[in-house]
């Protein structure tokens, strides 16, 4: 296709790229056979091995120049190879869900002139975190380095790190208390922020004044920089080696392999069909939030369909997605994108080619004026996480019910943990521990939520507290990596959480706790953000879902006196019937039922509690093995009473050991499943009593709110809401 290789403007090419795609379904119209692929397929392997090993080289490189634990030490960065017309060609190890993001940092980019004005040059350097354009959240800033061949745009390098601060309204990386993009903190649109290789003297100065930890802002750019040079110098030497026309069609083909080969996975594993599932989130904020329009409490629809057909084609759709809300949770087309790539890559093409291709092989709606597509720039985007998360478990859940009709049961997962922040702030060192500066600040960022756990399969137990959705190489990092700049809030302990697994069959992956104190401080802001009232993932055929998060702190305590009394200090909360830490310290306890909060004042000596989720169940709980209940209960996976209660199993103490007894046991399942069958109903009978609770209004206002906003948003998800309900109309 010589048009191709004509030095064609960006925008000339990304408008033929579109053109050639909409006419042929294939990208840049490769219907036929893969020519470089057929006339050498080792070459062809070969080339894209050694792309995506440049790109897996340079993140290894790159990750020790930056001093940020959450790069450091979790790995939240990654590298990306694009097309001049901003496709993905390769990914990096890392941050699967910044596989699309970037690429339309770079359309925007083209589609607004920037090749004019300001110019895109050899040595350019531009930064994006906004995630009305292309990205997930403003903390996750992107760096995009155009590179030429011979004079011509050949490619961009793109690539991504997490930041422990953004400076936003109260401190942190995904924040709470945002209601407008006017508090979501440091916003970088799409700049040009440096020339000639070197970043401009007024955006060093900028950024670093734009967040509270201008440290590790600073130092995860330089990352980031790096990084992308060093596959600028890959590609360069790449060109030379194969020659510009290879690199020109290989690049194309092995966009258009990854489509392929996800219409082949989804054929293979899925049946066509309509698959449904739904998911819900709270945000308790009528005694949390300061500003009045934030002042309720809200609970978000997150519904999910899919739609597979004969010839391999996935279609998404949220239709009847809530409405966007006065806090930071909302969530663009981009980060949707982001959210669907995650799971594309770990359910369908992770042992095949991660690029563009699998999106161009995916068809999704995003309804316009819901949180998942707002369509207003002006609201706060700082954490869609907290819809975003939830909401792709149901995706899961649908792809998981395709695969266990396929028989492909090992790649079953019945959802995943919340990895939603469980402490975020910052405050003042006090100075009185030997070697640490009177009034330096320590940010709270703690990524332990990159290790939650996984959702059970249909044939073995959930992974336990080593899973997060959003980067498949869970690490809950050291705790004496994260006192590195958490200085004031020092770690007691670090343990399992009992009862936090989904029960099942096979039980969902465990959650833990963390149990920290102030100590060393003027003291400081602390707050969070976790499901609490309502679960999100129900687990799958029969199982059931993770404990959901609460909060727990102690204030003016007698800490510091139980320390120089040497007396025991708690290391958990433990079981709460029971709490450890109550029992251990002294002061003003608080028990909150749900786990987002507003930022509140703490001070020396408190203790500050916190939980990461565990995974949901697959299956009926009483079906599950004595010899796997018994492991329960030894490494304290489930309390004794919750085994007798949830499993139907009797444990008894032997010695150090739990042990089954199995007469008992036999004996109360049977008695559970004959109070199963006294306290069943038919469905007309369950129908007509849930319909009643519609008609006569018996809802809750969060719910009432809820479908209202469902109902008027969405005509196609009203109608059948109403036709399901036989109502006429709906009266909420």
């Amino acid at each position: 296709m010589p048009e191709i290789l004509e030095k064609m403007g960006l925008k000339e090419k990304l408008d033929l790229c579109e053109k050639l795609y909409r006419e042929t379904g294939a990208y840049y119209g490769l219907t036929g056979e893969l020519e470089l692929k057929k006339e050498d397929p080792f070459r062809w392997m070969q080339a894209y091995a050694k792309i995506r090993g440049a790109l897996v080289t340079a993140r290894e490189i790159a990750v020790h120049i930056s001093s940020s634990p959450i790069v450091r030490s979790i790995g939240e960065l990654a590298f990306v190879l694009y097309t001049p017309e901003g496709d993905a060609i390769a990914h990096s190890t890392g941050i699967l869900v910044h596989v699309h993001t970037m690429s339309d940092d770079i359309k925007f980019m083209i589609r607004n002139g920037y090749e004019e004005n300001p110019g895109i040059k050899d040595g350019d350097i531009f930064t994006c975190n906004d995630p009305s354009i292309g990205n997930v959240h403003t903390t996750d800033v992107h760096t995009l380095v155009p590179i030429f061949y011979n004079g011509e745009l050949v490619a961009w390098a793109g690539g991504v790190t997490h930041e422990v601060d953004i400076g936003g309204v109260v401190p942190g990386h995904d924040i709470t208390a945002s209601t407008s993009r006017f508090e979501d903190g440091f916003y970088v649109t799409a700049e040009k922020t440096g020339e000639n290789d070197i970043p401009f003297t007024h955006w060093r100065i900028r950024s670093q004044r734009g967040t509270r930890a201008p440290l590790y802002f600073d130092l995860d750019e330089k990352c980031r920089i790096a990084g992308l040079y060093m596959i600028k110098r890959f590609l360069l030497r790449f060109i030379e080696e194969e020659g510009i026309e290879f690199y020109w069609k290989f690049i194309r083909e092995v966009i258009e392999q990854g489509r392929r080969d996800l219409l082949l996975r989804v054929k293979e594993r899925l049946i066509p069909g309509r698959y449904r599932a739904v998911s819900f989130s709270d945000t308790p904020f009528s005694q949390e939030a300061w500003q009045p329009i934030a002042r309720i409490d809200h609970l978000a629809h997150l519904p999910v369909e899919i739609q597979i057909t004969p010839e391999g084609k996935l279609k998404l759709g949220m239709d009847g997605a809530s409405a966007p809300v006065p806090f930071p949770w909302n969530c663009g087309e981009t980060p949707m994108q982001g959210g669907l790539w995650v799971q594309l890559t770990q359910l369908l093409v992770h042992n095949a080619i991660v690029n563009d291709g699998s999106y161009y092989a995916v068809e999704y709606e995003f309804p316009p004026n819901t949180w998942c597509n707002p369509q207003n720039p002006q609201f706060s985007y700082q954490c869609p996480w907290y819809y975003l998360i939830p909401s792709f478990t149901g995706m899961q859940r649908c792809l998981s019910r395709g695969f266990l009709a396929r028989g492909f049961w090992e790649e079953v997962v019945s959802g995943y943990g919340m990895t939603g922040d469980p402490v975020q702030g910052g405050g003042l060192l006090s100075g009185k521990v030997f070697g640490e500066p009177e009034d330096f600040y320590w940010p709270v960022a703690t990524f332990e939520i990159s290790c939650t756990g996984l959702g059970a399969s249909a044939v073995k137990d959930g992974l336990d507290h080593g899973y997060a959705m959003w980067n498949p190489e869970g690490d809950m990092g050291d705790a004496e990596d994260w006192e590195q700049i958490e200085r004031g809030f020092r770690f007691l302990g670090r343990r399992l959480l009992p009862n936090s697994a989904g029960f099942g069959k096979y039980r969902g992956g465990t959650g833990w706790e963390i149990l920290r104190v102030l100590y060393g401080t003027k003291g400081g802001q602390l707050f969070s953000l976790r499901e609490g009232y309502s679960f999100f993932g129900s687990g799958l055929y029969g199982g059931y879902p993770q404990a959901t998060g609460y909060r727990f702190f102690i204030k003016n305590t007698d800490f510091e006196v139980r320390v120089a009394e040497k007396k025991p200090y708690p290391l958990g909360d433990g079981d709460p019937k029971e709490s450890e830490a109550e029992s251990l310290v002294e002061g003003e306890v608080t028990r909150l039922p749900y786990a987002t909060t507003y930022p509140r004042v703490f001070s020396e000596g408190d203790i500050f509690h916190y939980t990461i989720s565990g995974g949901p169940g697959f299956g009926d709980p009483i079906e599950r093995s004595y010899e796997l209940c018994e492991k329960d209960a030894n490494e304290g996976i489930y309390t004794p009473d919750v085994l007798e209660k949830v499993y139907g199993v009797v444990v008894e103490k032997q010695g150090d050991r739990w042990v089954v007894n199995k007469e008992k046991s036999e004996k109360l399942r049977k008695e559970i499943r004959e109070k199963r069958k006294r306290r069943s109903i038919d469905f007309e009978e369950f129908w007509k009593r849930e319909r009643s609770r519609i008609t006569e209004g018996r809802l809750i206002e969060p719910v009432k709110r809820m479908f209202r906003e469902s109902i008027a948003l969405s005509k196609t998800w009203g109608e059948e809401f109403k036709q399901f309900w036989l109502l006429d109309e709906v009266m909420l």
